[in-house]
């Protein structure tokens, strides 16, 4: 699926008045300035780490890759890659199809806890989200932002109604609402409603306050996985 289709674009214009005030230019260039600093902070803060995680990754599986592009749909349904380290076997996609009856999730999510794809070390970046790192070039380039409602898969987004599709109005997100409100213990209506919630609400100040505790939730998070 490419972008979302002009009726859809359409619907979500004229939504778009009821769900949040107008864009201010202030906010946006803000926030376009934190996820820059931000983003290129943690590039070279990280770089160490960035190297150590590819080694781990390249010696338990040498001939996958280590990073892993995925499709996503970002803004008004635009889509783009967005990079990941591979914490799955190299033909994850291809199993999928035979582990969606094992769902752990409702609505269009698929999140399964003991997922027998993911690799060893998989398991440990995952669960600190260290595999989410890489998506700090996705913020650089402008696909993402550094908080906002995480990019759906195009077969999720299919399966969106209209009212879910309101989640699209924004740029997507490294982390958000729904991350430090439970993550994967919470199903897709909740994470649905509180990324309205944060758009609706969303300024300079509750972006700062969901960084801040991503960072105090991000560690040995329970709901990681």
């Amino acid at each position: 699926m490419s972008n979302l289709a002009n009726q859809d674009v359409a619907y979500l214009k004229k939504e778009k008045t009821n769900i949040y005030v107008s864009d201010r230019r202030t906010y946006l260039v803000g926030k376009r300035l934190i996820d820059i600093v931000g983003a290129l902070s943690g590039i070279i803060l990280l770089s160490l780490l960035f190297v150590i995680v590819a080694l781990l990754i390249k010696v338990e599986d040498p001939k996958g890759t280590i990073f892993f592009s995925q499709k996503r749909v970002g803004r008004n349904g635009k889509e783009f890659k967005m990079y990941k380290f591979r914490s799955m076997v190299s033909n994850a996609e291809e199993k999928l199809a035979e582990l969606l009856k094992y769902n752990e999730v409702s609505g269009a999510m698929f999140k399964m806890k003991d997922d027998p794809r993911i690799t060893k070390i998989g398991k440990f970046i995952r669960k600190t989200s260290i595999d989410e790192l890489p998506q700090l070039f996705n913020v650089l380039k402008g696909d993402m932002s550094l908080v906002g409602p995480r990019p759906p898969l195009p077969r999720e987004v299919a399966l969106y109604s209209e009212y879910d599709k309101l989640r699209l109005l924004v740029t997507p997100g490294c982390t958000g609402l729904w991350q430090v409100s439970g993550r994967n213990s919470l199903g897709f209506e909740e994470m649905v409603e509180l990324d309205l919630k944060y758009i609706k609400l969303r300024s300079l100040f509750m972006d700062i306050k969901i960084i801040i505790k991503t960072f105090l939730v991000l560690f040995g998070s329970k709901d990681a996985y």
